[in-house]
């Protein structure tokens, strides 16, 4: 059974939960983004659901479990629980931070300080998911020293009735787990602009236009990827936070500035830290064409990643036929450096050489 310990870290006080902060409980787990993410909690969830989940928590520690309030400055922040560890003794971690605490490394300060204390009270593994859209929780799990070990797809049923995807994290007792910095971090104030194109998050409602993009002929002609529906599209845009917090791509809508309308698509993938390069790929809707919105899109894409990740090299491979793409690399500074010969295949069942391109980041 697990000592009902009081744990000091940073600014944070982590204790037994009390019947004292049943109010401040029930705010935290009514708030929209609570609800959003934690599907069982009742709607609306009242002060007398915070009172039963109060005196619920004492069963929890005598069955082996442990719930403690975070506090911080003696206001509460939030709320950590532990399932009893296993037969294997592998605990499962969960974690819940009021609104008014977000944003300040509350969740991840107070995961890392009860993992360690669960170490060091006999568990050798400590697990937890995050669902495929929750990034806050997503970015809380790499932070607090976690590793990713996969993925459990339509694993539980979500307010609306679908069924959502979860990350799975684990960590070992022996694992180092020091501060974790994100090697792709997300944009300040969540996108970049120059006035005529903005960049953002590729979002759920940016599904429908990407798949009637993709499905123009233009476009199609030169994309590699298999066809999709819009139900593959809008599984994908769900996607997107969570390859971004992991560092594995980004994966960005292309707006007008001044309109808002969805222009296009562009995006970094084939991340390879250990050399410092990614790629860098992009489709433009027709209407858009022909005013140098790509270009624009490239270039500030470009010159973030070199000013705020550690790439060295933004390579590009464009269809020796497709013109119209070179010109908007040699617009957004990037050089030939060579062809690869016969890659790409086509309908047809001919293959087109593929010309390679690249932008190093300035000495």
């Amino acid at each position: 059974m697990l000592p009902r310990d009081m744990i000091s870290t940073g600014a944070l006080i982590l204790r037994p939960l009390a019947e004292a902060d049943a109010g401040e409980l029930a705010r935290m787990c009514d708030d929209p983004v609570s609800a959003r993410f934690m599907p069982l909690l009742p709607r609306p969830f009242l002060l007398e659901h915070a009172l039963d989940y109060v005196r619920g928590a004492a069963e929890r520690w005598e069955s082996g479990g442990a719930t403690f309030a975070i506090t911080r400055e003696g206001r509460f922040a939030g709320l950590v629980t532990v399932r009893p560890p296993d037969h294997w003794d592998v605990a499962e971690l969960g974690y819940l931070v009021a609104p008014w605490a977000r944003g300040g490394g509350v969740a991840s300060t107070a995961a890392r300080a009860i993992t360690d204390w669960l170490f060091d009270h006999g568990v050798r593994r400590v697990q937890l998911e995050a669902e495929v859209e929750n990034v806050a929780s997503l970015r809380v799990a790499y932070k607090a020293g976690f590793h990713e070990e996969g993925r459990r797809r339509e694993a539980k049923r979500l307010r609306d009735g679908r069924f959502a995807d979860f990350v799975v994290f684990g960590r070992l007792k022996g694992d180092l787990a020091g501060p974790v910095e994100p090697y792709l971090p997300f944009f300040e104030g969540g996108e970049l602009s120059d006035g005529v194109v903005r960049l953002v998050p590729l979002a759920l409602e940016d599904a429908e236009h990407f798949n009637r993009m993709l499905a123009e002929p233009s476009v199609a002609a030169f994309s590699m990827a298999e066809t999709t529906t819009l139900a593959d599209d809008e599984r994908r845009c769900r996607y997107t936070g969570y390859w971004w917090a992991s560092g594995q791509r980004i994966e960005l809508a292309v707006r007008d500035a001044a309109s808002g309308a969805f222009a296009g698509h562009l995006q970094l993938r084939q991340v390879v830290p250990v050399v410092g390069q990614a790629m860098i790929g992009y489709s433009l809707v027709p209407a858009f064409r022909g005013k140098g919105y790509m270009s624009r899109a490239v270039g500030l894409l470009t010159d973030w990643a070199f000013a705020h990740t550690g790439l060295h090299r933004i390579v590009a491979g464009t269809d020796v036929a497709n013109k119209a793409s070179q010109a908007v690399l040699e617009r957004a500074g990037f050089r030939r450096e060579g062809v690869h010969r016969e890659l790409f295949p086509r309908p047809d069942g001919t293959r087109a050489d593929e010309v390679v391109w690249a932008r190093l980041r300035p000495s």
